[in-house]
């Protein structure tokens, strides 16, 4: 059976929610024996065509990180550059394709290529974004976007992969039909979360530092986020600051460290290629603080759960309440004494309670929903 995924940044070059996932589940896929071919965008380090833990992998077209976010958001582009791209689809044969929900613009040609090929479709959502939020991210072209991206997606033979309760509701509010939605998200590999807890059972909270992990964009509200600790750090002098990411927003983060006088107390680091050494710098630390306004999941909230590791999570946040309900929850206000009572309290517990985002179960998935046989 041949499977293709169709998304234009790849795990591992690229360390985002969806490209976790998609990592996830080509890999498990490919494990089980299945044909898995991924189409994508030619990154740093890329062939035009290889081979990628039995994932073949079709490198279209050259990208780069400043084409890919301009002005602070998704390039239309990039997406568009992306879109016509994937028309080369339509040399090849598969009985299924599974893409993501963005960035848009490619859904037309890959469900034309469904149709045409009749193979099984299946788009992944995690965000239904309203009128109101294309508005503040594109402007003047607000409306269009949402008229656009709502006539996309709808699709009536199409499955549809949500994160969570939430986006499956919004899904159906948009027409599309409950029989055709499904909810899964393989966000967690178990045994790199067994393999770091056993490896860093000593380090355990053995440093008084707060940490973040993410692409350093506009909407993770990084300004927020150092302004918590900035607030946390004047009533305990010993706390440090560690945040793990790349980004359009990473010389704005560096210029208001200085400001806030955070210079010797905040760490900035690039992303790590290992990441069980992203694993242990989460264990090693008492808490992590997460501040984002646009959010599927939240997978560092999701990891540090899993791994044992304390998260402050802004009331704003998007993020699934079934998750909300394991973090700290506060507003801008009561956030630093939330951190401050993370950071020096003593009870680490691990969360067992979340086989919905295991990667183990991809194969079970996509067999229940027909895909595999």
């Amino acid at each position: 059976m041949r499977i293709a995924f169709v998304y234009d940044i790849p795990y591992p070059w690229h360390k985002g929610g969806i490209e976790q996932i998609f990592g996830h589940e080509s890999r498990e896929l490919a494990k089980a024996g299945l044909d898995v071919h991924f189409f994508t965008l030619r990154w740093r380090g890329m062939l035009h065509r290889f081979s990628y833990q039995n994932v073949e992998y079709h490198a279209l077209g050259r990208a780069y990180e400043h084409t890919v976010y301009r002005h602070g958001r998704r390039s239309i582009r990039e997406a568009l550059f992306f879109a016509l791209r994937s028309l080369e689809l339509f040399g090849h044969s598969f009985n299924a394709v599974i893409t993501d929900a963005f960035p848009i613009l490619h859904l037309p040609i890959v469900r034309a290529y469904c149709r045409l090929r009749g193979c099984r479709l299946i788009i992944r959502v995690d965000e239904v974004w309203n009128k109101k939020y294309w508005s503040e991210y594109l402007g003047i072209f607000g409306f269009i976007a949402s008229a656009y991206s709502n006539a996309a997606l709808i699709c009536k033979n199409a499955t549809y992969v949500a994160n969570s309760e939430e986006i499956a509701a919004r899904l159906e509010a948009l027409g599309i039909q409950k029989r055709q939605i499904r909810i899964f998200a393989p966000i967690i590999d178990g045994e790199e979360i067994r393999s770091a807890i056993a490896a860093n059972k000593r380090q355990r909270g053995s440093v008084k530092r707060v940490i973040f992990a993410g692409r350093l964009i506009k909407e993770k509200r990084l300004d927020k986020w150092l302004g918590i600790v900035r607030k946390a750090a004047d009533i305990d002098n010993g706390i440090k600051a560690l945040i793990i990411g790349e980004g359009v927003e990473r010389q704005k983060a560096e210029a208001l460290i200085r400001r806030l006088r955070l210079s010797g107390r905040v760490e900035l680091r690039p992303f790590y290629k290992d990441k069980a050494k992203l694993y242990r710098e989460i264990i090693r630390s008492r808490a992590v603080l997460h501040t984002s306004e646009r959010e599927g999941l939240g997978i560092i909230v999701l990891e540090s759960l899993a791994l044992g590791t304390p998260v402050v999570l802004s009331e704003s946040s998007p993020i699934p309440n079934s998750i909300k309900r394991m973090c700290s929850i506060g507003n801008e206000k009561s956030m630093p004494s939330l951190l401050l009572k993370a950071i020096k309290g003593r009870r680490r517990r691990i969360r067992k309670d979340l086989d919905t985002f295991s990667s183990s179960g991809v194969i079970h998935f996509y067999r229940n929903i027909g895909v595999i046989r």
